[in-house]
């Protein structure tokens, strides 16, 4: 159930996808927000500058990227791109339109490519002689130049199902769907269409006639929900491209994530190879070596499991031998890049719950870390720009800022502001790890954040946050859907518990999870609230989780035997025999559950025995249920489900329903809304 957001860019556009402006209107920048007494607040959480996917210039001096704007009133985000030197120096805005600016990218080292409105544009590298570019009937999302710069592939959309007037031609008012097979539905839309990548020609004025990479086969190119073209990749050469594709539909796809690397030749326009032929897991993000003669991608062997361990491999194209880089790595390889001689990998790696930068040497496959151990950062995407790396990173206190950092040494420097003058003026947190011991003999990191000011002679009320996933990390990321930076400025201590099954620590402590939801990762959650109950600053503790981390809060809501005073879960599975049979994308309770509710191994037997709707009468907790309309990951019967029980059993509850999102609460008014009442919802049961 987790959902991977790769590269970082995934979670800034999916915010503007939600929030994007219309071509008319007041133009949404960065305005003054006024700060009172230090206090952090969701407002000024969602006005803050949202930085985004920097792109180096062909000649590695300048960085082209993003920042998003958020009018709360308008209900509406806006993207605008920047210009500065890579030293950080020249930083210069050349957008100012109502419309946001998407996929920006270098023609060359003076003109640039971008999206706008659902099309290619080109323009001046300093904003000047803007025109649009393309006409594709569909739009386009989002397009990559080939190394020649002649050409270059997009993203469209075509038709995937039945509609009305294609059995009866008179019904054009009609609005049924026909559905004869499974994945009728998707994360947040059901599925009238599909993404399909073509190859066009591009003389620098105009884009050509798209080629449809999969012609008229019926599979997504990138995959759904939340692929991109890092999905696809040019050989140097220009004359081939290498994709990840899942070539199966409906039923089939609904269990498989055998998604496979292919080789596409440009001149024939045909798919010529399957390199991953036999390997049954996810293998994406394919990237040619510099030279052509290598092609390196993430492998994850274990077909049915989304959260294996994101393997490298590489394969030779002259001889056909592949091999695994990271055998020898204990953890997963995020975003990478080449070297420019093919002599390196630099790659993203979540370790101990911090997102580092590693290298591995591609003779011997040694890997080296690059950033501290002790950096309290998450570093993401990677560009190589001489001796450095060029990418953006974050933490618990400040959203995403341009990095630099040193190849050599580890050392790193921040290259963007948008947000300083506004981060100076709020009051600070302060953030702590402890490695605590386990019912089973390991140790456990747990983030604690403090609320400002923080006095340990005064008494706290705490909140554990339950993590969804389940196999995610608690790193040190922020974000507008869940902000501990936020939570502790309304004078809470969070608890943030990387329990088991979460990533970072190793393949086996993510596996525990698997088959065993009920188990260690509840007497992990217990561990960390015990921990924090022997201080004498924290008072009355509250639980809150999202996804799965909704479906811990309705376990514990009737298993905690009062060591909670409140829960809310938001997006949470209530109901597992239910959740099989509505969730959208089945190869994860296959794997996760143990089976179907109707399968007698005894792991299916335990973990279904175990649904949290089962303990419904032990319920005696304040509980609050947030739920989007529009998630078809975890439905929202799950959440009206707990919300009818819970009211059934006499307990104190409150449900707050969004009919327009998904499995995340993204539109800002409704983000506002949504921590009102969170934070209105604690007050009431934790504060004295």
């Amino acid at each position: 159930m987790k959902f991977k957001l790769t590269p970082i860019i995934m979670a800034a556009s999916l915010f503007a996808g939600a929030c994007s402006s219309s071509a008319e209107g007041p133009i949404i920048e960065k305005t003054d927000i006024k700060v009172e007494n230090g206090l952090f607040t969701p407002e000024i959480m969602h006005m803050l500058g949202k930085v985004s996917d920097p792109q180096l210039s062909p000649d590695k001096s300048k960085i082209l990227y993003g920042v998003s704007y958020t009018d709360i009133g308008q209900n509406k985000s806006n993207r605008e791109l920047f210009v500065m030197n890579t030293d950080g120096t020249g930083n210069t805005r050349i957008t100012r339109t109502p419309q946001s600016e998407s996929c920006a990218r270098w023609i060359d080292d003076t003109r640039i490519m971008y999206i706008r409105g659902g099309q290619i544009w080109v323009m001046n590298a300093d904003g000047s002689g803007a025109k649009q570019v393309s006409d594709v009937e569909n739009g386009i999302s989002e397009f990559k130049l080939s190394p020649d710069k002649k050409s270059l592939i997009y993203v469209s959309e075509v038709k995937a199902c039945i509609k009305p007037t294609d059995n009866y031609p008179d019904l054009d008012k009609s609005s049924g769907r026909t559905i004869t097979d499974l994945m009728y539905r998707h994360w947040d839309h059901f599925v009238e269409t599909v993404p399909h990548s073509f190859v066009a020609s591009f003389d620098g004025n105009r884009v050509g006639e798209g080629v449809d990479i999969l012609g008229s086969e019926p599979y997504e190119l990138p995959t759904l929900p939340f692929s991109g073209l890092e999905q696809l990749s040019w050989s140097p050469d220009g004359k081939y491209i290498a994709y990840s594709c899942r070539k199966v539909t409906g039923k089939e796809y609904a269990f498989s994530t055998d998604t496979d690397i292919y080789i596409y030749d440009v001149a024939s326009g045909k798919t010529v190879k399957n390199i991953t032929d036999g390997m049954d897991g996810y293998d994406t993000e394919p990237s040619y070596s510099p030279d052509g003669k290598t092609l390196a991608w993430i492998s994850m062997e274990r077909p049915g499991f989304e959260a294996d361990k994101r393997r490298l491999f590489v394969y030779d194209i002259e001889s056909g031998h592949m091999k695994d880089c990271t055998a020898g790595f204990g953890y997963n390889v995020d975003s990478y890049a080449w070297s420019d001689d093919g002599s390196t990998i630099y790659f993203n790696s979540c370790v101990n719950a911090l997102v580092g930068l590693f290298s591995m040497n591609m003779e011997d496959n040694s890997v080296r870390r690059i950033t501290p151990e002790d950096a309290w950062f998450d570093f993401s995407g990677v560009q190589v720009a001489g001796d450095r790396l060029i990418g953006t990173y974050a933490s618990m206190k400040m959203p995403s800022e341009l990095v630099s950092v040193n190849i050599s040494d580890g050392s790193f420097a921040q290259i963007s502001h948008e947000n300083d003058d506004i981060l100076s003026k709020l009051k600070d947190v302060r953030i702590e790890d402890r490695w605590m011991p386990t019912t089973d003999g390991k140790k456990m990191l747990t983030w604690v954040v403090y609320p400002p000011d923080f006095d340990p002679e005064k008494k706290y009320p705490a909140i554990l946050i339950c993590l969804g996933g389940p196999q995610n990390t608690m790193s040190q990321s922020f974000s507008t859907r869940w902000n501990y930076r936020l939570m502790a400025s309304q004078g809470y201590i969070v608890i943030l518990p990387n329990r088991r099954g979460v990533i970072g620590f190793g393949q086996d402590w993510t596996d525990e999870i698997s088959g065993d939801y009920c188990g260690q990762c509840m007497r992990d959650y217990a561990t960390a609230v015990n921990e924090m109950k022997k201080e004498k600053y924290v008072g009355k503790v509250g639980a809150a989780g999202a996804s799965f981390g909704g479906y811990s809060i309705y376990y514990l809501a009737g298993t905690h035997n009062g060591m909670f005073d409140a829960f809310l879960a938001h997006a949470g599975i209530f109901n597992q025999e239910q959740m099989y049979m509505m969730t959208e994308e089945l190869w994860f309770p296959k794997w996760d559950n143990g089976g179907a509710p109707w399968d007698t191994n005894p792991v299916a037997a335990r973990h279904y025995s175990h649904s949290p709707h089962k303990f419904i009468k032990k319920w005696d907790t304040p509980i609050m249920i947030t739920h989007g309309e529009m998630d078809y990951r975890v439905p929202v019967e799950q959440g009206m489900a707990a919300f009818n029980a819970a009211q059934m059993m006499g307990v104190e509850s409150r449900m707050l329903l969004f009919p327009e999102e998904n499995h995340w609460i993204l539109r800002p008014q409704n983000s506002v809304h949504w921590n009102r009442e969170f934070f209105a919802w604690f007050d009431k049961y934790l504060k004295d």
